[in-house]
């Protein structure tokens, strides 16, 4: 069993943010001038056209982030997606960039938009989303800790860096409903699993996402839902609730060392009901 303790650190990507930033306003800086002789031109005026009919980086991340919890059935055939508000408010972007990412969504067939009602997935699971399922089920509990002390510490540190005020406020909501559970333990997983993807949605990573998206569907295997039936009593969600509500300050304060901190304790607390089910 890998240590998450502070002493040594878990285990994390190693991205350097610096050379990221840097490099992301040198290509801001050193955009293509106009230039009248190239733009002129049929082959030019050919590929303006298809760069302009493909999605920015903020609608691609949308697409990305709905596609993945469309794929994961968070969203089940035939349900009704968010309001564009309220997909707006929980991504943190313009709602015409909601409204552009679910034109995408529509061409690839996932959803379906009805006038004045919405829209609503037509997506039906399987080829791609059944081999993902099938790695998850083969998933045991050791591989799911070291791959979680690997992910998430570095994954709320990323968030941090990129969370909108927005997504914040997104996550303070969830930790309320956190909050409000008592005794059912089922309802409280489910609301980490959302406070983690919103995390992982923080980091403004359609790539990160989908890995996370993968871990939550792992973490919902049959030994983690038995250990909980278990383990997971009305003190120990009391406990568990004051550990995420220190990590939501230190999320919120933008307090990395702090957060990263919270995020290995979480994973020591499972490591030991796993360790009392031995």
């Amino acid at each position: 069993m890998p240590c998450f303790s502070s002493e040594g650190g878990a285990c994390v990507l190693g991205l350097d943010f610096a050379l990221a930033k840097a490099l992301s306003c040198t290509a801001s800086q050193t955009a293509r001038p106009k230039d009248q002789n190239v733009t002129n031109s049929p082959k030019a005026s050919t590929l303006t056209g298809l760069a302009q009919s493909l999605p920015g980086a903020t609608v691609r991340y949308v697409i990305d982030t709905l596609s993945t919890r469309i794929a994961a059935q968070e969203f089940a055939l035939d349900e009704r997606l968010p309001s564009e508000r309220q997909l707006s408010q929980d991504l943190g972007v313009a709602r015409n960039t909601v409204r552009e990412a679910l034109d995408h969504l529509e061409l690839r067939g996932m959803i379906r938009r009805r006038a004045g009602s919405g829209s609503f997935v037509t997506f039906n699971p399987g080829g791609s989303s059944q081999a993902l399922s099938s790695v998850a089920a083969e998933t045991g509990p050791l591989h799911l800790q070291a791959v979680r002390g690997i992910f998430e510490p570095e994954m709320v540190r990323l968030a941090i860096i990129s969370m909108s005020p927005k997504q914040i406020d997104a996550l303070s909501e969830i930790l309320s409903k956190m909050e409000a559970v008592q005794a059912d333990a089922l309802a409280f997983v489910r609301l980490e699993e959302e406070f983690h993807r919103m995390i992982a949605e923080g980091t403004g990573n359609p790539l990160l996402v989908a890995c996370y998206n993968l871990v939550i569907d792992a973490r919902r295997q049959a030994f983690r839902a038995a250990m909980y039936r278990r383990h997971l009593t009305p003190a120990r969600i009391a406990t568990y609730q004051r550990g995420y509500n220190g990590l939501f300050n230190a999320i919120a304060a933008r307090d990395i060392e702090e957060a990263t901190e919270f995020m290995k304790l979480a994973l020591i607390e499972d490591q030991k009901l796993l360790l009392q089910d031995e």
